[in-house]
């Protein structure tokens, strides 16, 4: 049981806990009523702020555990090294630093526990050596473009043939480049993020009705969508325009209304929001091997400052629509522009790409 003398030990106890006016002890020696209580107070407020700091610990450790349990690395990146030549044959020199850093995200659409999926978002993030800014590109996945040990062929069934370290080779050989980190989630990832930070408000540049393989009604300019919705926002193609270019469009405006909110002050002021979603981007995720636990967060620390404008999107260039006798309707690749684009991501000078774009 706590006392009296323990409550006075830590300051705690009543004013006239050393004496009283029956008292017959030298006032001289007795502590100030008025210090004791400035005391008492000031030990409160220490006692209060050690709670907190012991409580902010404690949920930042949870969330540091809830991560290194969730996150799956594995062999995700090719044993073949970067290109020395373009698909052209021209002589290139992929730069090993100081050029900021590649990192492709696949978005797997799996349909059961043993099938590998489909490719049906791939997005190469380029994050300048001086961070102020993310340059997404999209490419298509009907895109058509030669598969090392395969010939030539869609490039999400590079993925089919070989997961991700075949999909990095291809693209690699394809701009120019060297990838260096991959993340991989589902498209169950994407719907929990976005219920995880109570929904989000994205930019549609055109509408669809809910007959579509999204499954979503979806009015052009904004709209408010939680997860289900935005699964369908992301997976819809059958009623856009320009099919999966205008698909990819839209993922990455996904992607950016994501971000924003995920880094919001409302979810950021939020505990519980902060775990949700760091639980829903993190169990689904796999990584390569490269990219470690603390990598990741000094990578997001990196970022902590980019704003809604300093997110910028792309599509891989291509020229236009065709068919191949065995992969059927593709996407024809600009060979001029996939070479400048790999100038400017060796580079790190994306700036100075032109083909770009930036949705509200």
């Amino acid at each position: 049981m706590v006392t009296d003398r323990d409550l006075d030990l830590l300051g705690l106890g009543r004013d006239d806990a050393d004496g009283g006016p029956d008292d017959p002890g030298d006032d001289a020696e007795q502590p100030h009523p008025r210090r004791r209580r400035w005391r008492r107070v000031l030990l409160v407020l220490l006692t209060l702020v050690l709670v907190v700091l012991v409580a902010v610990g404690g949920f930042v450790g949870y969330l540091g555990w809830r991560v290194n349990d969730n996150v799956t690395q594995a062999e995700l990146l090719p044993t073949a090294p970067p290109p020395t030549t373009a698909p052209d044959g021209t002589p290139i020199e992929v730069p090993t630093s100081g050029n900021g850093t590649n990192f492709l995200v696949v978005g797997a659409d799996s349909r059961g526990a043993n099938d590998r999926g489909r490719a049906d978002v791939i997005v190469l993030v380029h994050v300048p050596a001086d961070p102020t800014s993310i340059q997404m590109i999209h490419f298509p996945r009907d895109l058509f473009v030669a598969i090392p040990g395969h010939g030539k062929n869609k490039i999400n069934a590079s993925y089919a043939f070989g997961g991700e370290p075949l999909l990095v080779e291809t693209i690699q050989n394809l701009v120019g480049i060297k990838i260096d980190h991959v993340a991989r989630t589902d498209f169950d990832g994407f719907k929990d993020m976005t219920d995880a930070v109570g929904g989000i408000r994205v930019y549609a540049e055109e509408g669809n009705d809910a007959s579509g393989n999204g499954g979503t009604a979806i009015r052009k300019g904004w709209n408010d969508l939680n997860g289900e919705q935005a699964l369908g926002f992301v997976r819809e193609r059958y009623e856009l325009s320009q099919g999966d270019i205008s698909r990819g469009r839209r993922q990455l405006a996904f992607v950016k209304a994501l971000l924003l909110k995920a880094t919001s002050p409302e979810t950021i002021r939020n505990p519980l929001a902060i775990a949700r979603f760091t639980d829903a981007a993190t169990k689904n995720l796999v990584v390569d091997k490269d990219l470690s636990i603390g990598a990741m967060k000094d990578y997001a620390l990196a970022l902590r400052n980019i704003r809604s404008s300093d997110v910028v999107f792309a599509t891989a260039p291509f020229t236009g629509f065709g068919t191949d006798p065995n992969a059927g309707s593709i996407d024809i690749v600009d060979t001029k522009g996939m070479k400048l684009l790999g100038e400017a991501l060796r580079k790190d000078r994306m700036d100075d790409y032109l083909d770009v774009f930036v949705t509200p």
